[in-house]
């Protein structure tokens, strides 16, 4: 009985053709072996060539190459410069984001060859290149005046600090609402889950500091900040301390008020304010404490019927309190090496 040699698997194939070869070259017949085998006569002839011409090894099994590709290597690393460190509004496009279906057009355009969006991702994925959520930076940040923080102002700081027994802390505010985005769930596909969450809408905010050995401070609020407000959190944040403090916060006008710098003068050296970079808030390490609030608070956790926003959102600050450990991780997480001095 005939067999059809292409429903064998590769490896059966590869067998089958090196026995084949060896009986023939042994004395026997090609027709004999083929018949044998049950497979096509006229077969054993390619592979007795292919043998006279690489041996044994020009039997085997090899992956076939595919399509010859489209983008030379220098082509294809020439991609990957043109969206690593930029967007497409620098080519010309009016999104800010790249999609499969821009780096389609703009490798037409100025490659002059058609890829499909299939063809992109997978070059993509060659060329190490995943999809991601962007961080945001303003227009009017001041990159020589990020670069002289980290360089120069920082580690200046942090040697003051040393040598007067310091600690330095960093200090920020932020909202926090209860009808905040939800987190991912699963669900069946098409079937949009539901969570049932409270319908009424509240809204607080909270002021807290952190060090890199771990020290927190927090306080919750309502209504807006003003330079009284950030007086009261000041005096309330260094009641009771022993040491001096060198206080990191942003250019907020109520942290520059007049009303402040009298308070801070009357403390005759105990507090120290300094102000970072505008529009950096990736060099305050206290801003990752509302990160691990949005990824841990209501987002995943809705409120219960009846529960107040105030309570939670002070129950998640003191587990932070408790975690010096999670402190200590939103430094590693900042943009700067900030370390204990």
């Amino acid at each position: 009985m005939k067999i059809d040699g292409r429903t064998l698997d590769h490896k059966t194939s590869e067998t089958i053709r090196i026995m084949a070869v060896r009986r023939v070259q042994e004395g026997e017949a090609p027709s004999v072996v083929m018949k044998h085998y049950g497979l096509c006569r006229t077969s054993i002839y390619r592979w007795l060539r292919a043998a006279k011409a690489g041996g044994e090894a020009a039997l085997k099994s090899r992956k076939h190459p595919g399509p010859t590709p489209k983008l030379t290597d220098k082509q294809k690393q020439q991609v990957r410069t043109w969206i690593c460190g930029k967007d497409p509004r620098q080519y010309g496009f009016d999104f800010g984001l790249w999609t499969r279906r821009i780096l389609v057009c703009l490798i037409e355009r100025k490659l002059k060859k058609k890829l499909s969006i299939t063809t992109v991702g997978r070059l993509l994925a060659k060329l190490g290149i995943t999809p991601q959520k962007p961080l945001r930076r303003a227009y009017e940040r001041d990159p020589q005046a990020v670069e002289k923080w980290k360089n120069e102002d920082y580690p200046k700081l942090k040697k003051r600090a040393k040598r007067r027994g310091a600690d330095i802390f960093f200090l920020d505010e932020a909202g926090i609402r209860s009808d905040a985005p939800l987190q991912r769930t699963w669900g069946a596909k098409g079937q949009t889950p539901v969570v049932k969450t409270s319908g009424q809408r509240q809204s607080v905010s909270a002021i807290s500091a952190v060090t890199a050995r771990g020290a927190f401070w927090y306080s919750v609020y309502t209504g807006r900040l003003n330079a009284t407000r950030f007086v009261e959190f000041l005096k309330a944040f260094m009641r009771n301390r022993r040491r001096a403090v060198f206080l990191v916060i942003d250019g907020l006008p109520a942290h520059k008020a007049r009303l402040v710098a009298a308070y801070v003068q009357s403390l005759e050296g105990k507090l120290e304010l300094h102000f970072l970079p505008g529009y950096s808030p990736d060099l305050n390490p206290d801003e990752f404490v509302w990160n691990h609030l949005r990824h841990h608070g209501t987002t995943k956790t809705p409120l219960r019927k009846n529960e107040s926003l105030r309570n939670r959102v002070e129950h998640n600050l003191a587990d932070i309190k408790c975690s010096p450990k999670l402190v200590r991780s939103f430094f590693r997480a900042s943009s700067v090496a900030y370390t204990m001095y």
